[in-house]
């Protein structure tokens, strides 16, 4: 007798649950291990009480789902490096500037920034005390000394430091991003602070990485031009670093930005390719299960050179399931194939689970097997090619349902023109993934024609310059969308909602779907009611002044800015779209602003602030002006003191020093940020 209707589908659901609760307010790990051990013995309890009984009861199911929930809190509480006894963070001086002796490990080269080279780093040494966790490294640029390598093992005399929060609203928080990659801490140092101890390689991340080396270094004398090399790089060995910023914004603004990034559909395509491949091996005994353990092991093989990224771990996953379920002739459901590799995944990874392009990757998924269906039976072209293209279209728009909401969230933009991009391109993915493979593999060997090269190069350039003429036509690239989490959620449930009334038009399915455009009409009115009035924020700039005054829902920015003009900065960019604010003017900076009962007076490099008959609430020091702030104190009186990034550092501390010491409240923009003022 079955006691419940368990599906992995649900059980995933409460896994993410408990790994949303632990990360969001974290338990103590023996707490978890306590509650979860307790919760283990009292569903075997009720199992054997549920045998026994012909009526069934919700007690056994419950149970299961709170400790999926607390299974979910302790992957998560176990994965957290900090809770490892050894964490270098446990040996590190709370002191600033403080040095260590570290020895660490390259475990992933990052895309280089303007100034600094960038690396992730396990930690092996500090002093002489064993460690472990992963750091974020910054190199200064040398050109007389080469990149690091995956691998290298380098012993310095170093700092960790903080990582910086964002200093103004509704900026990218990189703290939170490298946190829940477990990284807590950055270095900055020179080339010559650093002693190579060892290179040899070690770990599969270092063979990988070896692999992709050798398969670069093998390509290189067919002379591919940069931005084609760095394509092949992305399609086939998952690695983007290279790519320029201009050809990576205009996938992305051409909605073909998935392309570039590995998941199911490349796998799918290697899949098939490596079945093909396979196939005479099932002429053997135990043929089928060799081939299966074969094609399980290429994937990931191909999942480890690609870089383990969360949307490859995604797909091979899925398809190392679909590949066992379909050797084994055992009958698969879609969703549930999705569901054992999400729970899988989120076993090893669980903060995964926050990555977007996990996000992106299994919704697209779960979108294109909903919705698919149901648009392509809209239409059934009788000819061939015709169909395979509405096919492709169906599919493209389904995915569109499923990331169009998320997509909005994290990067504000629709490209209007995604469609063409991807009818274009994907029908051919296929064979520009086969040639790529067919070429990387003769290249290796020595054996790669050079006019095979040169058709294969220019298959890439062409690629390349048709996702460059769509996404010039800019006026098909909606930008600037203000979405928060709230339209997420109705948007997901009006999906939902649509989805059910198509494949069964019925009463109940008709409510649901009432309610749902009644959810998005409320969600309007409450972001709405929540747009920020009557608000005056001193943002950080460095070596700038950037001042932001709300007023009956329209922002006024003054600025010292040379060239750049408000609606260019990315500041007021990010500020507004985060707070649905649609009007931006220009103002002047003023010395004084009367903010209802609220006075601000500003002190710039002239240094003028002598008057008498007035008593500001705030003072904002702006320019480094050279005065006596505790003659300023003492004449004028201020509640709060603000000095904001344009003012010289020295400047600052002086400052800083002088409030404390007379214990009048003092902000600093550079350290904690934006200032804010409610009138």
């Amino acid at each position: 007798m079955k006691l419940l209707n368990f599906t992995i589908i649900k059980l995933t659901c409460f896994l993410i649950l408990g790994i949303v609760v632990s990360y969001l307010y974290p338990i103590p790990i023996y707490l978890s291990i306590y509650i979860t051990s307790t919760l283990l013995v009292l569903l075997l309890i009720f199992f054997l009480i549920a045998r026994k009984q012909f009526i069934k009861t919700i007690w056994f199911g419950v149970t299961a789902y709170i400790l999926m929930v607390f299974v979910g809190v302790l992957t998560t509480s176990f994965h957290n490096q900090k809770n490892v006894s050894n964490h270098y963070s446990k040996f590190i001086s709370a002191e600033k500037d403080s040095l260590e002796t570290v020895t660490f490990r390259i475990r992933e080269v990052l895309k280089p920034g303007n100034y600094y080279d960038k690396y992730v780093i396990d930690v092996l040494k500090i002093n002489d005390e064993s460690a472990s966790g992963k750091s974020l490294l910054n190199i200064q640029k040398d050109s007389t000394q080469s990149a690091l390598k995956v691998d290298e093992i380098i012993i310095g005399k170093i700092g960790f430091q903080h990582l910086i929060h964002p200093l103004n609203p509704h900026q990218f928080n990189y703290k939170k991003y490298l946190e829940k990659k477990y990284i807590y801490h950055q270095i900055f140092t020179k080339n010559e602070s650093l002693l190579k101890v060892s290179a040899n390689t070690h770990t599969l991340f270092g063979i990988a990485d070896n692999i992709r080396e050798h398969i670069n270094l093998k390509l290189k004398p067919y002379h591919f031009k940069t931005d084609e090399l760095a394509i092949i790089n992305a399609l086939l060995l998952g690695q983007r670093q290279d790519i320029s910023k201009e050809v990576y914004t205009s996938y992305t603004n051409a909605g073909a930005i998935h392309i570039l990034a590995v998941s199911g559909l490349h796998v799918g395509i290697i899949l098939l390719l490596l079945t093909l491949v396979f196939k005479p091996i099932e002429r053997l005994k135990h043929g089928k299960l060799i081939k299966t353990i074969l094609l399980v092991l290429c994937l990931w093989c191909f999942a480890l050179i690609a870089g383990l990224s969360a949307s490859v771990t995604r797909a091979v996953t899925m398809f190392s399931i679909v590949a066992i379920a379909m050797n084994l002739k055992r009958p698969t459901n879609v969703y549930n194939t999705l569901a054992i590799s999400m729970f899988i995944i989120l076993l090893f990874k669980p903060l995964f689970v926050f990555d977007v392009g996990f996000q992106l990757s299994y919704l697209a998924v779960f979108a294109i097997v909903a919705i698919d269906p149901i648009l392509y039976k809209l239409w059934r072209p009788k000819n061939w090619l015709l169909d395979k293209y509405w096919h492709t279209l169906t599919i493209t728009v389904s995915a569109q349902f499923g990331i169009i909401p998320i997509s909005l969230f994290y990067f504000h933009q629709f490209p209007g023109l995604f469609f063409i991009s991807n009818l274009v391109i994907i029908p051919f993915l296929g064979l520009i993934l086969g040639l790529g493979i067919l070429v990387i593999l003769l290249a290796t060997i020595n054996l790669l024609p050079n006019f095979f090269a040169e058709i294969y190069g220019y298959i890439i350039s062409s690629m390349n310059g048709f996702v460059g003429w769509v996404s010039k036509q800019e006026a098909f690239l909606l930008k600037d969308i203000a979405f928060g989490l709230l339209y997420v959620l109705v948007s997901y449930l009006t999906i939902f909602a649509l989805v059910k009334f198509f494949k069964k038009k019925s009463f109940a399915n008709l409510k649901l779907l009432l309610i749902s455009v009644i959810c998005i009409q409320c969600a309007f009115i409450y972001t709405t009611y929540k747009t920020p009035s009557n608000e005056f924020i001193v943002f950080h700039k460095s070596r700038y002044s950037l001042l932001g005054n709300i007023t009956n829902n329209a922002l006024f920015v003054a600025h010292d800015f040379d060239s750049l003009t408000p609606s260019k900065n990315k500041i007021i960019k990010d500020f507004s779209v985060g707070n649905h604010i649609k009007t931006i003017k220009k103002d002047t900076l003023k010395p004084l602003y009367i903010l209802n009962d609220k006075k601000l007076l500003i002190v710039d490099s002239l240094g003028v602030y002598n008057i008498k008959s007035f008593k500001p609430d705030y003072v904002l020091l702006r320019q480094s002006p050279k005065i006596n702030l505790n003659r300023l104190i003492d004449s004028i009186k201020p509640k709060y003191v603000i000095a904001d990034g344009s003012n010289y550092k020295s400047y600052v501390e002086r400052w800083e020093a002088i409030c404390l010491k007379r214990k009048l409240p003092f902000h600093q923009t550079s350290k904690k940020g934006a200032f804010v003022i409610y009138y």
